[in-house]
């Protein structure tokens, strides 16, 4: 085939794919099913000529046509836009949607903390001066009897919230990067802080300051472990990805779980500042445990609440538009 006659035989596919790309403008949603199809028939075409026309008739202006045709293609097919309201949409159903469509890391996550605390507060029960030993130095005098408080030291709220912020940030961290190692490190970080809380709740009940210990860890605990739930799952999704790769190469399956996990990570950091929160200036003022527990199944139950909710509400949606 010559010059002429290839001119000549695909230029009126290259100006089909043109006028598809005009038509599209950057989204090819708006050329509906059978057009967006055709437009990624065009955009393949379009660079079968252009390996052609570089190998056939190298130098010519075909070639330097074909190719900024291609690139526009190429974007108007696989480019990322910037999305108007995108943080909104992310903030009130993408988020809740991440969290949702992977309930087995969800549930191993959740498992990875609570199994080891229930096991550490019956051990903590059994032999609270051994569990002790895993309890923050801070609180262990939750050993004696009759306390009415748990010490928080001298320290302003200001800045006991300052900590919690950097504590928290994080053990949610090690949650998510822990991943990288096949989610062996996730798995070890969240049962650690489990075993912590389960030794902490064991010694109390076992001196009696059990409710002393629901009134300083309820308000902001049950979001706070939520947010590193959420955390773990991402560091889970992270090592899954390694372990079961499938057909794809280890290092592009961990950048394609790599994505939504941030996203979750990122998504959890504004709960994390309200358990941080509550944490520096509510828990320190030792609640009546009623209180105490409204504060925190408000919180997070509000957390598990959207999760459903948002969650399913996202999952659903293409269902309802039919």
């Amino acid at each position: 085939m010559n010059l002429e006659n290839f001119i000549a035989e695909r230029r009126p596919h290259w100006e089909q794919l043109e006028a598809s790309l005009k038509r599209a403008g950057g989204r090819p949603e708006r050329l509906g099913a059978s057009g967006a199809l055709a437009l990624g028939r065009d955009y393949r075409a379009a660079v079968a000529d252009l390996a052609m026309a570089r190998r056939r008739f190298p130098g010519d202006p075909v070639v330097q046509q074909l190719e900024r045709l291609v690139l526009a293609a190429r974007q108007g097919v696989y480019g990322r836009r910037q999305r108007t309201g995108s943080l909104v949409r992310f903030a009130t159903t993408g988020y809740w949607q991440l969290i949702t469509e992977r309930p087995g890391m969800l549930a191993l996550s959740a498992a990875a903390t609570f199994v080891p605390c229930l096991l550490a507060a019956l051990w903590a029960l059994h032999d609270p001066g051994a569990a002790l030993g895993l309890v923050p130095g801070e609180f262990k005098q939750a050993a004696h009897a009759h306390l009415h408080k748990l010490p928080f030291g001298a320290t302003t709220q200001a800045v006991l919230a300052s900590s919690i912020f950097t504590n928290n940030i994080g053990v949610s961290f090690l949650d998510f990067a822990g991943g990288l190692l096949l989610g062996a490190g996730t798995v070890v970080v969240l049962a650690f802080n489990g075993a912590m809380l389960g030794a902490l709740a064991g010694i109390t009940i076992g001196a009696g300051n059990f409710e002393v210990f629901m009134r300083y860890i309820v308000p902001h605990g049950i979001l706070e472990l939520s947010c590193f739930t959420v955390a773990g799952a991402a560091g889970l999704r992270l090592g899954w990805a390694l372990v079961d790769a499938g057909a794809l190469p280890r290092g592009e399956s961990l950048r394609r779980a790599a994505r939504p996990a941030v996203a979750m990570v990122l998504g959890t950091a504004p709960c994390l500042v309200i358990a941080g929160l509550t944490e520096g200036f509510v828990t320190p003022r030792g609640l009546p445990l009623a209180a105490a527990l409204a504060v925190g199944l408000t919180l997070g139950g509000g957390f598990w609440t959207l999760v459903i909710w948002r969650g399913r509400a996202v999952k659903t949606a293409p269902a309802a538009s039919r």
